[in-house]
């Protein structure tokens, strides 16, 4: 790939062949439903505020993808079979059509969760049939779609779980999704937290495209990264109650301006879902309400949150190219949603002293970069074109995935976004310098 060289008609490289695709296929669906298990009917469709989604669309969106990019070109006698689920269902593809309107979302009530999974075994059964059967050329047209919609299905996932969490938090009972879910290790004590240096210089940043990425990811582009140094791992929920103790939710001068609007505005006074009984801080988890362990990430954090305790530390959030830099060396392994925690645990002692610890899983790391175009970039003139580019405004990019993302949907180029005030989703923060 040429560095910079605009993508107008990007499609993600597919390295899976036909067999793999087909288990890919078939694993990341499955795995969908496996996360509905623990609901009731009832679960399954309330929208607890607008940027929540209920699970039963969830799954119909997911299935709208493949309906709607890949079905049509796979078989052109293939039917819906409700020609109106692709008003029902589609999110914010202008291109592909009118779409319901999206904070209404929980007013659906049918088709119902039976009708939705059937519609789901339907879109499974074309799939799967064009997945074995199909001839080469229109397979290798197709596969880099249907590896796209395996990668947003992921997305859908971690937002199941995000989401279900806000439904359930908002419920006096404040019942568990899942009682059973594993008790996060605690540790003796967690390291103290170090920093690791990196100098200054050209780095190459982004996706090469040899590999599934978001054309987001592209191009890749050297960029000039000065001296800076990182945190060995993610602040904790003991270091964030210090800042609490502080009077950091009562003192303008550490916030941004937006920022201190919005805490003004909210009345915040800590993290999303956490709540103080009887002296004690406790926070509702997808295990039920627990009580704050000060040894694991603090979690459900806003960008002015992040950027607040950054500043009142003495430190700032690292940009999104340092991120990238000093992830570049770092395994992908941690607290994913494949380990079944669905909550960030304590870094674990036993890895070696002073080494970057928590870079991918346990918690969405914000960064201070704001999301915007590589140099080169242009979004796709398809309908999939609006999978990204045109979002690049008003967000702010965060890295390294969470304990509600699959381990298979993360590498280090991949960049998230959310507004500034978002706080439902894994989000927290490490330092930079």
């Amino acid at each position: 790939m040429n560095e910079g060289a605009p993508q107008k008609d990007f499609l993600p490289t597919s390295n899976l062949g036909r067999d793999s695709l087909a288990s890919k296929y078939r694993e990341v669906r499955k795995f969908s439903e496996t996360l509905c298990q623990p609901l009731n009917i009832e679960d399954y469709v309330i929208q607890s505020m607008p940027d929540v989604s209920p699970t039963k669309w969830h799954l119909a969106h997911t299935s709208w993808f493949f309906e709607t990019f890949v079905l049509p070109k796979a078989d052109p006698k293939y039917k819906s079979p409700n020609p109106q689920y692709a008003y029902l269902f589609n999110s914010y593809y202008v291109l592909a059509g009118e779409r319901w309107y999206r904070p209404n979302r929980g007013l659906i009530s049918r088709p119902g969760v039976e009708d939705t999974f059937k519609y789901r075994k339907h879109v499974d059964n074309h799939m799967l049939e064009f997945l074995e059967n199909s001839g080469e050329v229109i397979f290798e047209e197709l596969a880099p779609i249907i590896e796209i919609g395996l990668h947003h299905e992921q997305q859908h996932q971690e937002l199941m779980l995000t989401d279900i969490k806000h439904v359930f938090s908002i419920n006096p009972m404040k019942p568990a999704y899942r009682k059973d879910l594993p008790t996060p290790p605690r540790t003796k004590s967690v390291e103290k937290m170090g920093w690791v240096e990196f100098p200054e210089g050209q780095r190459w940043i982004g996706s090469d495209g040899e590999s599934f990425a978001y054309d987001n990811e592209l191009p890749l582009h050297r960029q000039f990264v000065g001296e800076f140094s990182i945190a060995t791992r993610l602040v904790t929920n003991g270091e964030y109650v210090e800042f609490i103790e502080d009077g950091a939710y009562e003192r303008p001068e550490l916030w941004l301006s937006d920022g201190w609007a919005t805490i003004e505005l909210n009345d915040w006074k800590a993290p999303l879902y956490w709540e103080k009984l009887e002296g004690k801080w406790r926070h509702y988890t997808l295990a039920g309400m627990r009580g704050v362990n000060p040894e694991e990430p603090v979690s459900h954090l806003s960008f002015y949150e992040a950027e607040a305790y950054a500043g009142w530390a003495g430190a700032r959030l690292p940009t999104e190219a340092e991120w990238e830099t000093a992830s570049s060396s770092v395994e992908i392994s941690g607290n994913f949603a494949d380990d079944g925690y669905y909550h960030p645990i304590p870094t674990q002692n036993g890895r070696a002293s002073g080494s970057i610890q928590q870079m991918f899983g346990d918690l969405w790391e914000w960064t201070r970069s704001s999301y915007s175009p590589y140099p080169g970039y242009s979004a796709p003139s398809s309908a999939l074109g609006e999978y990204n580019g045109k979002f690049m405004s008003n967000q702010m990019v965060l890295r390294g995935g969470s304990c509600a993302t699959p381990k298979s949907h993360i590498r280090p180029t991949y960049r998230n976004f959310f507004p500034p005030e978002a706080r439902w989703q894994f989000k927290g923060l490490r330092l930079a310098k």
